[in-house]
């Protein structure tokens, strides 16, 4: 039995090769070389100071050129906000810097995304956070803790909660001198570096 020939085994595959190939659609100029596509779409939150303001570039991008939008995450178009809000031509939407007392937390601390159209279709960026934080003073601290002597006793480090979020403890200190984290000193009451 011979199983090579157009009825064996291989039968299908030799029709294959042998029979004509399907007619596929004809490509049309305008498809040729439009695309739409992401830049960066890991980009989901923006924190900025009151006091700088920030540019967001629209995280998407196209060939030929893409029309970018911004909008709220309800769907609703933003508008420029004279001296508070922009979205320039090229797609970058800037929030200017701005008092508290102009704060205004539709423009200032919500959810934004972009959109990117063009011939090959439209697309949509993942929810951008946009979030300003006013740089005011603040005071960090430490709690008095009481221990008798041979115990432990645990310091706690009190960052106010307006800034909380964006401070963080890199270093402790006694008498000026900074505690290195991961050198397991311990610091004794009344006797040596106390």
């Amino acid at each position: 039995m011979n199983e090579c020939g157009p009825r064996g085994l291989w039968g299908s595959f030799w029709r294959a090769l042998t029979e004509p190939l399907p007619r596929l659609p004809a490509a049309r100029t305008e498809d040729v070389g439009t695309s739409l596509y992401f830049v960066n779409d890991s980009l989901q939150q923006v924190t900025f100071s009151s006091s700088v303001g920030v540019v967001v570039p629209c995280p998407a991008a196209g060939s030929p050129s893409a029309a970018l939008r911004w909008y709220l995450a309800t769907g609703d178009d933003i508008y420029d906000v004279p001296h508070i809000r922009h979205v320039h031509a090229n797609g970058t939407l800037q929030l200017y810097p701005f008092s508290p007392s102009t704060f205004n937390s539709f423009i200032h601390d919500n959810d934004y995304f972009c959109t990117a159209e063009n011939a090959a279709g439209k697309i949509r960026s993942p929810n951008i956070r946009v979030k300003a934080v006013f740089r005011e003073p603040y005071t960090v601290r430490v709690e008095d803790q009481r221990s008798m002597r041979g115990n432990v006793a645990v310091f706690k480090c009190l960052i106010p909660s307006s800034v909380q979020e964006y401070v963080s403890v890199v270093s402790w200190e006694k008498d000026t001198v900074s505690i290195i984290p991961g050198k397991e000193e311990l610091w004794g009451l009344g006797g040596q570096g106390c």
